[in-house]
Formats: structure tokens, C-alpha cells, sequence
């Protein structure tokens, strides 16, 4: 048996944009997904999801997902999540050169499914790295971020990016642009996350971007003004010193380009009415900056603010359902104790 666990992430800027080689800068944080994998005999692969949001489903097939589980969330995400766990295992298989393994897979985590944390990510870069290990091939890090990403580009229709997938496996913060990875310094920042309790279709999501993009010149032209204010975010956190906490003018010209980024983002239709009343209630109550994460349509906002009046508020807002704070994951993904 081999349990693996990894982080979800919430964006400090950049979502969307990524998708068309500007850069985005994700930051890990400590809500994990854990897997455990077993090998089996036969060829089968057996799946049990203990906690993803859903009442918990057990559901066995051999390379396919042809009865889906009755839980009380929409069908979509159902079948996305199946089909992650569906890439995950597939891509362990070919690392492994084991076309024919068989595992009984166990899935637990304490991030809410589709709603812009990275859930979809921590289960495939944790399903992959167990499943190798347990096959007695485990991969390098690099090798791992990349699979990961090869299973979630299958699942998304060829519109992901490597950002979840790459900052779930390093942890901290990393900056992505297209196929350029890596892993950069940052402090510790006071992220407090509301989750309005929904969730956005990803795919529907990212297509009426690349819709609005390609109809409009001026959408071409505030996709690339998010890369922009991506580009100053990083020159703000390149002058931080990451190994003290933050200073208040650090928060505030972080928390202005956020509040840039989630107009931009609104402008091209991803935000929700949800989603803009946690942020303006994240503002109104002190915070540095506030904004959507993730691909939008409802499920969560992430806010800057060490104090507690931003947790505070939210908690009173409708439509938020839960409000908490969230601290950055400096451990990627990781092997513990079953």
C-alpha cells in the first residue's frame, strides 16, 4: 500500500491568461488530496472516493467508467472526476510500462471539487506518484508535473495549462508561461479563501474565453493585459525577502494588481454573482486585494489580509458558505504513512 498526498493551490494572478502563454504565478497551500493505491492481480481498477465534496462513491471497472456513481452533485463533475482518475492511472501505467496493472485506489481530500483549488491536480499528481511508487517505479518530480499535466490536457480537451499540475507537485509559489516551469520565492502571504459552496465548468469556461478572444480584439487585448499585471506581480515578490513576513507594501501592491486581475477577469465573463460579493465583502473589509481563483463561474475567491475582519466578513456573506484561512504549502506532493 502507498498513500501520497498533494496540495491544491489558489492563483495570485493569471488564470486564463496561461492558457495562452502569459505568464500566471500559483501559490500551493495546505488543503491536500490524498491517494491510496494497492496493487491488484487482475486488471481492474477499483475506486473509492471517500470525501471530494460528494456523499462518497465506490465504483470498480476495467478501463472504462461505465457506471457512474449516484451522488448529489452534478453529472459533470462526476465524470470529470472519474476521468482524472481514469488519465491518472493510464499515465501510471505507461511510466511503469505495465499496460495490464490492476490497483484499488482510495481518495480523500479536504478540497472542494471544482472550485478553482486545484482539486482536480492534488488528485492526478498524487494518484500518479502513488501508483508508480507502489508499481516500484518511482518518477523525479519533473517527470511526475509533466504526466500530471499530460492527464489533465486529456480530461480538459487540450485547454489546460501546466500551472495546477506544476505547483501541486513543487509546492510554494511557481511561476508558469506555457511550457516554462519553475519554482520561485515568495513570503508566506495571509491568504483567507470564501467558497460560495458551487462550482464552475471548467471546459464551458476557458471555450467562451477563447470565444470572446477570438471575436474581439479587445479581449485579445485584456487576455494579454493580465500577463502584464502577472509580470509586475513577479517583480514585487523578486524584491520581497521571503523569509520574513510580509510587509504591508508588499500586501498592498499585490492585493492592487489582484483587484486589477479579477476586473479583467470579469470582464471576460468568468466571474459570478457569488464570486463579486465575496470579493467587494473581502475589500470592504480591509483586505489588500481580492479576487476569484481558479477558471470561475462560482466556487471560491481568495483575499490578502492577516487580520481577521476579511474571515469575519465573509462568513456573514451571502452566498458564501464557508470562509477560512489557507497557508502556503511549501511541501509539494509527499509520501506519509498509511
Amino acid at each position: 500500500m502507498t498513500v501520497c498526498e498533494a496540495p491544491g493551490k489558489v492563483y495570485l494572478f493569471g488564470e486564463h491568461a496561461v492558457v495562452y502563454g502569459e505568464p500566471a504565478v500559483p501559490a500551493a497551500i495546505e488543503r491536500r488530496a490524498r491517494v491510496t493505491v494497492e496493487p491488484r492481480a487482475d486488471d481492474h481498477v477499483r475506486v473509492t472516493a471517500a470525501d471530494l465534496s460528494l456523499d462518497g462513491f465506490t465504483v470498480e471497472y476495467a478501463g472504462t467508467v461505465d457506471d457512474p456513481p449516484d451522488v448529489n452533485v452534478p453529472a459533470s463533475l462526476v465524470d470529470a472526476a472519474m476521468g482524472y482518475v481514469d488519465a491518472a492511472v493510464r499515465q501510471a501505467r505507461a511510466a511503469a510500462d505495465a499496460p495490464d496493472a490492476g490497483f484499488d485506489i482510495t481518495v480523500e481530500s479536504d478540497i472542494p471539487l471544482g472550485a478553482g483549488l486545484g482539486s482536480s491536480a492534488a488528485v492526478v499528481v498524487a494518484g500518479i506518484d502513488a501508483a508508480t511508487r507502489a508499481l516500484g517505479v518511482p518518477l523525479d518530480r519533473r517527470e511526475l508535473a509533466d504526466r500530471a499535466y499530460r492527464a489533465e490536457f486529456e480530461v480538459q480537451d487540450g485547454q489546460a495549462s501546466r500551472a495546477d499540475t506544476f505547483c501541486s507537485t513543487m509546492g510554494g509559489a511557481v511561476r508558469v508561461a506555457g511550457d516554462d516551469c519553475e519554482s520561485i520565492d515568495a513570503p508566506s502571504l495571509p491568504f483567507v479563501i470564501g467558497f460560495d459552496g458551487g462550482a464552475g465548468d471548467t471546459g464551458a469556461l476557458v471555450a467562451g474565453v477563447r470565444a470572446l478572444r477570438e471575436e474581439h480584439d479587445f479581449a485579445a487585448d485584456t487576455v494579454a493585459s493580465i500577463g502584464d499585471l502577472v509580470r509586475e506581480g513577479e517583480t514585487l515578490l523578486a524584491d520581497a525577502d521571503p523569509t520574513v513576513s510580509p510587509s504591508s507594501e508588499l500586501l498592498d501592491g499585490l492585493g492592487e494588481l489582484m483587484d486589477f486581475n479579477h476586473g479583467l477577469l470579469a470582464a471576460l465573463g468568468v466571474s459570478a454573482r457569488s464570486l463579486d460579493s465575496m470579493v467587494w465583502a473581502a475589500r470592504e473589509a480591509g483586505a489588500h486585494g481580492a479576487k476569484l481563483t481558479g477558471a470561475g463561474g462560482g466556487g471560491c475567491i481568495v483575499a490578502l489580509d492577516p487580520s481577521p475582519e476579511t474571515p469575519t466578513a465573509l462568513s456573514f456573506t451571502q452566498g458564501c458558505v464557508e470562509a477560512f484561512r489557507a497557508e502556503l504549502a511549501t511541501d509539494g506532493v509527499r509520501v506519509v504513512e498509511p
